[in-house]
């Protein structure tokens, strides 16, 4: 019998955290990192473990308990939602490799492990491994991981252009300090440097074992959690954050409509004007809408590993969009609360503003740009075949 967190209890975990992130949010942003005390705080609460193999003591936790433990996270800070939606991706990414490799990562408690999958750098095979060189971008959340999911090109000549996959501890890496943006500043996505870093064999995987998920792990290989394509359960996962944010927007809106006044005009109260109402409404649809889409993909994707379904191309495509319409409308809902905001809202601790650059940049991921993400679905839709390997 299970002895695993229910969804209802790591959720719960998650609202508790919500006070301290809030309390926390201009430190976040101001100093473009995390704070001790927050991840102190993620630590005790144990959601770090959702993503962690069975067999170290992790949880195993379901897509859909991700997405719902997310959404609350988000509506205490986004920085912090997005640093843990990728420390939950790459664990999840992790449980790929050998288990040798494994029972190194694993054997930190609380491990933290981030990463890019940018082959930005070269990989020099030498005797019992590979050596590393080169810059990664957007690092979300090295400040504070324990080991780093690290993409190369071999060096070899002839050889086919297929990149190495290396965990690396992020204490071989240099960090560049490099992140001053304009959202998600707590993120502490700065760029990592390689000089010469040697990466034992064990703790290497190809491309193609990568993306076609040829599980390395002996034990992992017989879970069909783990058998998803690698996008698809990863891509899911962040949408928590998005409907989340977007439900932080709605909150602190309406907590500032008693006795705000629409400047220039007879209303007293913002929260008496017929134009607040229909932007409230607008915006809250939009918001159920996008959490209800949310829950069905990870539901999906829970029901096709329960049921050890493969997924066809097409099922691919159709997983790719639903994080691009997610991210469509709770920044379309945001940006509705933000125009009502007024001038005031631009101050810093007011949080509107923050959670609007937030869910902008969110928005501006690579695999989460809403537009991208439609026109390939609309590409399929029409009989073409995918302009993407990234499925």
């Amino acid at each position: 019998m299970s002895t695993n967190p229910s969804r209802e209890e790591l959720v719960e975990r998650a609202t508790k955290l919500a006070p301290l992130l809030r309390s926390r949010a201009r430190w976040i942003d101001e100093n473009r990192r995390l704070p001790d005390d927050v991840i102190d705080a993620v630590e005790e609460s144990s959601l770090l473990n959702m993503q962690v193999p069975a067999q170290y003591g992790g949880y195993e936790s379901s897509t859909r308990d991700f997405v719902d433990v997310l959404a609350e996270v988000a509506r205490g800070n986004t920085s912090v939602a997005f640093c843990l939606s990728i420390y939950a991706s790459l664990t999840w990414m992790t449980a790929l490799w050998p288990d040798a490799a494994l029972d190194e990562v694993f054997a930190t408690p609380n491990v933290r492990i981030s990463g890019t999958t940018a082959p930005t750098g070269t990989a020099t095979k030498v005797d019992g491994g590979w050596v590393l060189n080169g810059t990664w971008r957007f690092n979300s959340g090295v400040l504070h991981a324990h080991w780093k999911v690290t993409v190369a090109l071999p060096t070899e000549p002839g050889a086919a252009p297929v990149p190495i996959f290396a965990l690396v501890p992020t204490a071989d890496l240099r960090i560049v300090d490099d992140w001053y943006t304009s959202g998600l500043e707590g993120s502490g996505s700065v760029s990592t440097v390689a000089e010469n870093v040697f990466v034992p064999e064990h703790r290497v995987i190809t491309g193609e074992d990568f993306y076609q998920n040829r599980s390395k792990s002996a034990v992992n290989v017989l879970k069909p959690k783990y058998a998803a394509p690698v996008l698809v359960p990863v891509t899911a996962i962040q949408t928590g954050q998005l409907v989340g944010a977007a439900r932080a927007a709605l909150a602190a809106f309406v907590e500032r409509l008693p006795g705000r006044p629409i400047t220039y005009t007879d209303y007293p109260s913002q929260l008496d004007a017929p134009v607040t109402h229909l932007q409230v409404g607008e915006a809250a649809l939009l918001i159920e809408d996008a959490e209800a889409r949310a829950r069905t993909y990870a539901d999906v994707i829970d029901a096709k590993a329960a049921a050890n379904e493969a997924w066809t191309e097409q099922e691919r495509v159709w997983s790719r969009v639903q994080i691009g319409w997610v991210a469509h409308q709770a920044k379309q809902a945001v940006e509705i609360l933000a125009q009502a905001s007024g001038g005031s809202s631009i101050q810093r601790d007011v949080p509107i503003a923050r959670l609007q650059r937030d869910i902008h940049a969110t928005s501006l991921h690579a695999m989460i740009t809403p537009s991208v993400n439609i026109e390939l679905y609309g590409r399929s839709l029409v009989g073409l075949p995918p302009n993407t390997v990234y499925l």
